[in-house]
């Protein structure tokens, strides 16, 4: 049986020595970056999900190889060299003065720049996302996680202490330290913090990217709602701490179940944005049928 020409799959077409120079570049230039990372911020719980966010930006792009190699290249040199510019002595500002902040963050507009040199403003667009989406890998200031870590802390071991009293159980509160029972638990950055909810963002956006939502106003306000719930998945993530912690002892909150707890906080999370999203739904056709 013949196969008509037109049926086939074009091959991709690389200009390898151009690809490999770039590969080359990027591995000298954030590989020591990259080794930072893995032995400082990426091994603690508030920050472990830069690996993932970076894996996730890589597969969306990956994704993106068909459609990035059609483009017919528009270069747009000014903004090009202007983007790249201004990553490169961010990447070196943050590199001499062990500013990880701007040395991660400098990936951003030094890959923008590139897209703009060598395929202009069209590929920029078809991006967009991916190189968005590596935003939610740049590490916090610390001044900043202190400052907004906190209170949510705070407001997060008031509620689950409220709901569990409520419940019955012979749980206490001094700001973040909970008393239940002959134990004390504190309520860490990594349970109930500014990270963990940035993590949750990104989840987020990723959940949109992935079901391609067209309307701007459905997201952004998707993306509002998105703080509130992961605060309420923070709360249930305590809770099951405290609760693991008053029945089982100490070992068991400290030991398996306490990893276990950050994939709830997750899977919750994810389940409160699907409800959410559905909500959205039904809300926007009972308004299209009261105008019709």
């Amino acid at each position: 049986m013949s196969t008509s020409l037109s049926s086939v799959t074009p091959p991709l077409k690389f200009d390898l020595p151009v690809i490999l120079l770039l590969l080359f570049g990027f591995v000298a230039m954030f590989g020591p970056t990259a080794l930072t990372l893995a032995g400082t911020v990426w091994v603690k719980d508030e920050q472990g999900h830069g690996p993932i966010i970076f894996a996730v930006a890589l597969w969306l792009l990956y994704g993106k190889r068909q459609a990035l190699v059609d483009i017919i290249p528009r270069p747009n040199l000014a903004w090009g060299i202007g983007m790249f510019a201004f990553g490169f002595v961010l990447y070196v500002l943050g590199r001499s003065q062990a500013i990880l902040m701007f040395e991660v963050g400098a990936l951003i507009p030094i890959l923008i720049g590139l897209i703009l040199l060598f395929k202009g403003p069209e590929a920029l667009r078809l991006c967009w996302f991916p190189i968005f989406f590596l935003i939610f890998m740049v590490p916090l200031p610390a001044t900043l996680v202190i400052a907004i870590t906190t209170p949510l802390k705070s407001a997060v071991s008031a509620v689950a202490s409220s709901i569990l009293y409520n419940l019955g159980y012979p749980i206490g509160r001094s700001g973040v330290i909970l008393t239940v029972g002959p134990y004390q638990l504190l309520v860490a950055d990594a349970c109930a913090g500014l990270n963990s909810m940035f993590t949750l963002e990104a989840l987020g956006m990723l959940y949109m990217n992935l079901m391609n939502y067209k309307s701007a106003a459905r997201n952004i306000a998707l993306a509002i709602l998105i703080v509130p719930i992961s605060f309420v998945a923070n709360i249930i993530r305590v809770m099951i701490l405290v609760l693991v912690t008053y029945h089982f002892g100490d070992e068991a909150g400290q030991g398996f179940v306490h990893g276990f707890a950050g994939m709830v906080l997750f899977i919750v999370a994810l389940a409160l944005i699907l409800f959410v999203d559905h909500g959205m739904q039904v809300i926007a056709r009972l308004v299209k049928a009261v105008r019709k």
